[in-house]
């Protein structure tokens, strides 16, 4: 490489990765042993050959199956109802619990429970297994049965892992959901999959206050008739009302129950339902099987995060999201540990997340980046040295880049990588990654996670570069849903529609002649400006370079002249006071005169639980539409806080 080039690399790229970084990689090592140079040649490889391809998968990442399957897909069905592995059987409770539970990782740390109040437990393989086994005993003499649905509502403890792998023991189906849902948002939850069980919780704490999950479980329950039974976990030790007959505390369980034997599970029997909250209409029921999921967890943790045996992987999140389930299913296929977060990043302390990693030796930390801006925004500005912390991982909403670059200089002392991550529910797991092993630029991605064919597609259909066009993928792969619960059409309507054959994932993105990829928002926020299309990320990167705004959401409205206008909802920081006008200023001087947004100061955004910014509902609130389901709203922002169209706004006022 001449001169030149290295100059023009270390323009292009923040991440530039050490040799140790290479040499560790448990892609790289795959790619050498399979003859591939590199990920685009990889993945044409799956194009070719996905038979090949996928048993190199399997067996590279000791993806155990009972009995070996017959071919590695089948598409009678169509291209958008593949059958993987068909004719293989395997339980995600062996991959994850019982075959761990023997051997050099028996006295492993498995799990490891932080507490929103200081709480902490750990649970071995061991511990995990037997707790597993117990729990699926429990449920079978309950009368839970193979393919029945069971509902999880508890906290990110380690029952909610040991439940989870006891259901898919027994060839039951989870329902991870959310810790903050209203009543009314369970009750639609446990009747579309007509659950038999729900395992709840006596409460769980949110920034220290009690969240009482057991009263809005009884409540959700007036209205579901399919329930048989409720257990109950003493999680706060709090008193709630238990109804004879029905309920049962999670401790007063048989303790030595009968044994009962891990189910054959086939490849594509369903392993969990989770939900995902759409703007009308019921939530959809994104269902995984036991073979997808468990693969896609296993590739996207070990392909993606080069996690091994002897990482810790930590990430604040909640059952509800996809990844709670990936978190349970991913590292511990592994053998790796897992650290489960309840509550926030900065409460009780500011800090809090860098605490967790020093005290646990956290090897891999998740963070989105609504959780590295509150961190930033909350910190006295002094920088940990975490000298176990190797990577982050980023999942959830774009970056804006003065919040990367503060996490990537500031926190990861410009050596630990940020490896970007974005996929979805509806494909278990990733489509596009930041490969710690390549260069990355800033807030970007480098290429899509093994066994993906993604492209950029304009409205014809074909392939763009340098353009932001809509997010494809080409091909299918392991962990992509089998289709929505009872609803394949909806799922067709969804995905499967526009381009024959062409999955659309509903992301804007972009990917440049050096393969550094960007996702620009949902396609559905996308604002035509100046006869542009534009994501809001764009223009929302552009306003936060104002260090007065502390966080920001982009809308686009119509407009009789130009078709289209963008309008800002910004948050100050320190509810400072600030100038409306120069804010305006500000961002026409930022944003440009062709994209710049009207402005207005709101006290909150509508997030969901997992902090991401509900820009549909903003903008329906704003015009005076109707939002849709708002039942991921987290009550701590309300929707309320964004001004009408048709009301003075706070500026006005």
């Amino acid at each position: 490489m001449t001169k030149s080039q290295q100059d023009d690399t270390a323009r292009r790229y923040a991440w530039m990765p050490s040799d140790s970084v290479v040499e560790r990689s448990r892609l790289l090592s795959a790619m050498r042993r399979w003859g591939h140079e590199d990920i685009d040649e990889l993945n044409q490889s799956v194009v070719a050959d996905p038979e090949r391809f996928w048993r190199n998968v399997v067996d590279d990442l000791q993806i155990t199956f009972d009995v070996p399957f017959d071919r590695v897909r089948d598409e009678s069905e169509g291209k958008p109802f593949p059958r993987w592995f068909p004719g293989g059987h395997l339980n995600v409770a062996n991959l994850c619990a019982h075959r761990h539970a023997v051997g050099q990782l028996v006295d492993k740390t498995a799990v490891v429970y932080e507490g929103d109040s200081g709480q902490r437990r750990t649970l071995s393989y061991a511990e995990l297994d037997r707790g597993v086994r117990r729990f699926a005993a429990n449920l079978t003499q309950l009368g839970v049965q193979r393919g029945d649905r069971v509902v999880l509502f508890v906290p990110a403890v380690p029952e909610a892992v040991v439940a989870f792998l006891a259901i898919a023991m027994i060839g039951a189906i989870s329902v991870p959901t959310f810790t903050g849902y209203a009543p009314d948002a369970l009750a639609t939850r446990l009747q579309d999959s007509e659950a038999v069980m729900l395992i709840t919780a006596d409460g769980t704490t949110r920034r220290g206050k009690a969240v009482p999950m057991k009263e809005t479980a009884d409540q959700a329950l007036e209205s579901v008739p399919s329930i048989r039974n409720v257990v109950v976990l003493r999680h706060l030790g709090s008193d709630v009302a238990m109804r004879a007959g029905r309920d049962v505390y999670f401790d007063d369980l048989d303790p030595n129950p009968a044994p009962v034997a891990t189910a054959a599970t086939e490849a594509n029997d369903p392993l969990t339902i989770v939900y995902t909250s759409g703007t009308t209409g019921r939530p959809k029921g994104i269902v995984h099987s036991h073979g997808g999921f468990g693969v896609k967890a296993a590739v996207d943790f070990a392909y993606g995060f080069d996690v091994h045996a002897d990482d810790v992987v930590s990430w604040i999140t909640d059952l509800g999201w996809l990844v709670g389930p990936l978190l349970m299913t991913g590292p511990l296929q592994l053998g790796a540990t897992i650290v489960m977060v309840e509550g926030l990043p900065t409460y009780p302390t500011a800090d809090r997340m860098w605490e967790i990693v020093e005290r646990n030796g956290v090897t891999v930390q998740g963070i989105a980046p609504t959780a590295a801006r509150a961190l930033m925004a909350g910190g006295d500005g002094s920088v940990r040295e975490m000298p176990t912390l190797r990577s982050f991982v980023s999942t959830g909403e774009a970056w804006d880049e003065p919040t990367w670059w503060w996490l990537f200089q500031e926190v990861g002392q410009s050596r630990r990588p940020i490896i970007n991550y974005s996929g979805g529910t509806e494909v278990g797991g990733g489509i596009l990654i930041g490969y710690p092993f390549l260069p990355t630029a800033a807030a970007a991605f480098n290429g899509a996670l093994p066994g993906v064919v993604a492209a950029v597609l304009g409205e014809d259909g074909a392939p763009l570069v340098d353009d932001v066009g809509e997010l494809a993928v080409r091909n299918t792969f392991p962990g992509m849903t089998h289709a929505f619960w009872n609803d394949r059409d909806r799922y067709l309507e969804t995905y499967w529609k526009r381009w024959d054959d062409v999955w659309v994932h509903g992301d804007l993105a972009s990917v440049d002649a050096h393969g550094v990829w960007r996702i620009h928002g949902r396609s559905d926020d996308t604002i035509k400006l100046s006869g542009r299309r534009v994501g809001p990320a764009e223009i929302e990167a552009a306003l936060l370079r104002d260090p007065r705004i502390a966080e920001v959401a982009i809308i686009g409205v119509p407009d009789e002249l130009r078709g289209q206008r963008a309008v800002a909802f910004v948050v100050l920081r320190n509810n400072e006071d600030a100038d409306p006008d120069d804010l305006q200023e500000t961002a026409l001087r930022n944003a440009g005169k062709s994209f710049a947004p009207t402005v207005h100061t709101v006290a909150t955004l509508p997030k969901t639980k997992n902090g991401k910014i509900m820009r549909r509902a903003i903008r329906s609130r704003f015009l005076g539409d109707p939002v849709g389901d708002m039942s991921s709203l987290d009550p701590a922002t309300p929707l309320e806080d964004i001004p009408s169209s048709s009301a003075p706004s706070r500026d006005q006022q």
